[in-house]
């Protein structure tokens, strides 16, 4: 680092199965302002359950975002959730920050059902370890093969693949940019995309709790598309509240709130066992982000079933934008389906 070198920022891309999402951030002073965002669809074929299956269409959905933003930053970060991804809180003698660093590949082996060969490995120390003679330490691995899937679509769009986040935590990032974390609530981030539903608990102003469920908005397409015998494009166009063929969003509204339903019943499951091995106390507010979020009257469903405060996020609530730049609408309708870029936009080289 030289004297007046400036840590790199980051553009934020989402690679999710439903669509690439781009961001990027300026930062002065910590006030963000935002510089170029982008959303570029993918056909159902190009990612299924988390994997890359036909990497050209994701490495042509990145240029096509590259170019339409003109982004000229060529750090990118992305992230990963599903069930490549294991995260673990450990619980360790305390140690220096050298030993730990050689012992954590072997500690590691002890919580991770994978070959510990097979997977990219990193942890952050939670507590102090001078304060106690146990420290905490969060472990985070992903299927190294997955990692460079993701990795490598990047690099063929001609960027540079700076960082690896993890959904859960790059929501995380989004929600304590733009909103005060009491440390007195117990708050459930629900990132809900088009095949896994990443949940984060955070307590004490910290995070608690994580579970990715295969569950999104998808099951909401293949529902309709049973029902009226649709096309999967049509069935999104229904689900997105237009009129397909003869019929109209009421006819879909009865599909939508029964699978709503079963979303809500997963979402209780994931809650119940958070609340029968932690001793946190119970789930005090409900924050929801990803596209599936914005399916017409799932907010009211979990509103009703969990009878706490509800929310969509807003990525943007403190970033600023040039009105002339956006157009403010635009940026409301698809808000929440930004929270992972957002949260990786803020990320640095080398963080």
């Amino acid at each position: 680092m030289g004297l007046f070198a400036r840590s790199k920022g980051v553009v934020g891309l989402d690679i999710g199965s439903f669509a690439v999402k781009l961001v990027e951030l300026t930062e002065r002073k910590g006030e963000f302002q935002l510089q170029r965002m982008g959303i570029e669809p993918l056909s159902p074929e190009a990612i299924v359950d988390g994997s890359i299956m036909d990497s050209s269409l994701v490495v042509d959905a990145i240029q096509k975002l590259c170019d339409e933003t003109s982004v000229k930053n060529s750090n990118f970060a992305t992230s990963l959730s599903g069930h490549s991804v294991i995260i673990k809180k450990i619980e360790l003698a305390a140690m220096a920050a050298d030993e730990l660093a050689e012992s954590i590949q072997w500690e590691a082996e002890q919580y991770i059902p994978f070959d510990i060969n097979d997977v990219r490995l990193d942890y952050v120390l939670l507590s102090d370890p001078e304060a106690s003679d146990q420290m905490e330490v969060l472990l985070v691995a992903v299927k190294r093969d997955k990692v460079n899937d993701y990795v490598s679509v990047i690099s063929q769009a001609g960027r540079v693949p700076a960082l690896v986040d993890v959904d859960a935590f790059a929501v995380q990032n989004a929600y304590e940019l733009n909103y005060d974390v009491d440390p007195m609530k117990v708050v459930a981030l629900v990132n809900m995309g088009s095949s896994v539903t990443n949940i984060n608990i955070l307590a004490r102003g910290t995070s608690v709790f994580w579970r990715d469920i295969s569950f999104g908005g998808n099951q909401f397409s293949e529902a309709l598309q049973r029902e009226f015998n649709l096309s999967f494009e049509q069935a999104e166009a229904l689900k997105r509240g237009e009129t397909v063929d003869r019929y109209s969003p009421n006819d879909a509204r009865a599909v939508l709130e029964a699978v709503s339903g079963e979303m809500a019943a997963e979402v209780q499951k994931t809650f119940d066992f958070f609340g029968a091995t932690s001793s946190e106390g119970a789930v005090s507010e409900l924050v929801l982000s990803g596209g599936c979020s914005l399916t017409s009257n799932l907010l009211e469903i979990l509103l009703d079933r969990f009878s706490v405060p509800a929310e969509l996020m807003n990525p943007f609530r403190r970033v600023s934008y040039r009105d002339n730049d956006f157009n403010s609408d635009w940026i409301r309708s698809v808000a929440p389906m930004m929270a992972v870029s957002v949260g990786l936009a803020i990320r640095r080289v080398g963080d």
